[in-house]
């Protein structure tokens, strides 16, 4: 029996490359959920597109470590005052108003999840800032994306525990708000080009269950200003490719919408 999961590809709206491949891989179904920068001035015209994708899943890439504004400080920056609880909660609780509005007034509803740039969403303080707003708005039908549920560290152990640490707990204060989180979540490595996406994947694919939730990153543009340019152009290449549908077939693996009545993370679960 196939299992479906959701493959969600990061980072819409960075740039005109990455978002065509991500369209380009929606189109043939190797995708089912894309997550979008609201703030970049390539969203309006972009979002059109997107919106033609009717099985797709999008949601919001929430923001605060990429340029598009000069608001926009280093992941340490976030990470170092998340922890201090030294950020402005106003502020915070301001930024995600201002790019649930860039999303809905462009795409015209409201976003199928809420996840992070960088997972800063699922930070100290900025989870307050979060599921507060969220409350204070009356959205309750987001589901959000928990990275302290990563469970398979991919190629770099010590990147995934320092995640998982800095946002432990973010899982349960999500679900005792109301949201829904997948249980399973995957597709974290080091994003290096010399990183054998190829045979990650297919570990993922293997050992993710019914309603995981796996993020990837493809490009397939030269941008100079982009770290991870190389690596995105990997994912695409593969994700593309013949032997990623085949490695979804023997694996039982349909990419599809997040299932949310087999993969809410039971109360029994939250001090694991």
């Amino acid at each position: 029996m196939n299992r479906t999961v959701t493959l969600c590809a990061d980072d819409f709206a960075q740039s005109a490359a990455i978002s065509e491949a991500i369209l380009e891989l929606l189109s043939v179904r190797r995708l089912s959920a894309t997550s979008v920068f609201s703030q970049s001035p390539l969203w309006p015209h972009l979002a059109p597109q997107l919106a033609t994708q009717s099985s797709a899943e999008i949601g919001l890439h929430f923001n605060l470590t990429h340029p598009f504004d000069d608001t926009a400080r280093p992941l340490s920056h976030w990470l170092i005052q998340s922890q201090l609880h030294r950020l402005p909660s106003a502020w915070l609780a301001d930024q995600v108003r201002k790019q649930l509005d860039a999303f809905t007034t462009i795409l015209g509803r409201l976003p199928d999840f809420i996840d992070g740039h960088q997972h800063v969403h699922a930070l100290p303080q900025i989870r307050d800032a979060l599921l507060s707003t969220l409350a204070e708005l009356g959205m309750t039908t987001p589901y959000l994306r928990a990275p302290d549920r990563l469970s398979h560290p991919g190629d770099s152990r010590s990147k995934a525990f320092v995640l998982k640490t800095l946002c432990r707990g973010f899982a349960c204060r999500a679900m005792d708000a109301g949201y829904r989180v997948p249980a399973w979540f995957g597709g974290l490595y080091s994003l290096s080009p010399e990183a054998d996406y190829a045979a990650l994947m297919a570990k993922w694919l293997t050992v993710a269950p019914e309603s995981a939730l796996l993020m990837c990153h493809p490009g397939n543009g030269s941008d100079n200003d982009d770290p991870i340019a190389a690596a995105r152009r990997k994912e695409f290449r593969y994700l593309s490719s013949d032997r990623f549908a085949e490695c979804c077939e023997s694996a039982g693996v349909l990419p599809g919408p997040f299932q949310s009545n087999q993969s809410v993370i039971m109360v029994q679960d939250k001090n694991n």
